[in-house]
């Protein structure tokens, strides 16, 4: 296995990757924008899987602290297996695919349109079913992406839900920041989060903490532990770890806390000295922790941007723990690229 992991080339092209789009999907982005203004939608619905919906539980965020609309996420399986004709006619309909191939997710949004909801693909995939299905479709220009663990197509598609709703809410500060957001994407693959690799030798289990738009990063490192490193991990929110998943923190039991410069920031250091003061090795992305381990992070200066270079330091980091463990994070067993569920 070569150091040079098609996992660790792809991580260095995030921002590369990110510029690409943002500076090539201005007029798809105003039309879709224009297009999400002009239904007017009372609530808006994802349609996702894996690291997609993970992507849309971050997008959910954006929607509801910029549009101030309700998201839910449905289940794909609902047109595809159980033939429900949900009442969608006053919603929007966003829904994200890489491979834009996945039968069941464009099954629900074949049946969203017929239902009057404005349906909206996220896809990596100019011309497949899914970008075929939808109303407006765009293209996250992400790249070809070869390992099996999904980097590049996860930020862009973030990238591409914030991008559209600051078209459709016309928010500028926003879209300054998605512009100014691939040079912090690069600073944060350099971001030196080795400390956390000792603290998880011969640990078999961890959580990853989040909140607001950090909790949808929470879910998309614990999945990446187990897709990369074969190893357990387990996202929960940092306020709901404090209950019954408190049971299994003992001394010694590894935490990463994904901390933003949002308004949930307090919390969530808090959160983490209080599990330190528990005996947890506990690390987190803020410097307003006094007992946690500080991990170094870029800033971006916007709430909304500010989640994702932590994921792509996370991306740098979990390669190389893979390969520490002695594992090849492009073939992770069990698992390919494009899985079409139905």
């Amino acid at each position: 296995m070569s150091d040079r992991t098609f996992m660790r080339r792809e991580v260095e092209e995030i921002p590369e990757a990110a510029a690409r789009f943002l500076d090539g999907s201005g007029a798809v982005l105003r039309d879709a924008g224009a297009a999400i203004r002009r239904h007017d939608p009372k609530f808006v619905v994802t349609v996702a899987r894996g690291s997609s919906d993970h992507a849309a539980s971050f997008v959910k965020y954006a929607v509801e602290l910029t549009a101030k609309l309700a998201v839910a996420s449905v289940g794909p399986s609902i047109a595809s297996i159980y033939g429900a004709r949900l009442r969608l006619a006053p919603a929007c309909c966003l829904a994200i695919s890489q491979s834009g191939k996945s039968p069941d997710i464009v099954a629900m949004v074949e049946e969203a349109r017929q239902g009057g909801a404005l349906t909206i693909a996220l896809t990596n995939t100019a011309g497949s079913p899914l970008a075929g299905a939808a109303h407006h479709a765009i293209d996250i220009m992400a790249g070809q992406e070869e390992s099996v663990a999904a980097t590049k197509s996860f930020v862009n598609s973030a990238i591409a839900g914030l991008a559209l709703m600051a078209h459709a809410t016309e928010d500028e500060l926003l879209l300054a920041a998605l512009a100014a957001l691939p040079r912090h994407l690069a600073e944060a693959i350099d971001a030196d989060w080795s400390g956390l690799a000792a603290a998880l030798d011969g640990a078999r289990s961890l959580f990853t903490l989040g909140r607001g738009p950090s909790s949808a990063l929470a879910n998309e490192a614990a999945l990446k532990f187990k897709e990369t490193c074969g190893m357990h991990a387990e996202a929960f929110s940092a306020a709901e770890v404090m209950h019954g998943p408190l049971a299994l923190v003992g001394p010694g039991f590894p935490i990463l806390a994904l901390a933003t410069r949002d308004r949930s920031e307090p919390s969530i250091a808090d959160g983490a000295d209080a599990l330190a003061a528990k005996g947890a090795t506990v690390f987190i992305t803020s410097d307003r922790a006094r007992d946690a381990i500080r991990l170094p992070f870029a800033a971006t200066g916007h709430p909304l941007t500010d989640p994702l270079p932590l994921i792509v330091s996370f991306y740098a980091f979990v390669e190389a723990f893979a390969r520490r463990r002695g594992l090849d994070p492009d073939a992770p067993p069990n698992l390919r690229k494009v899985t079409e569920t139905v």
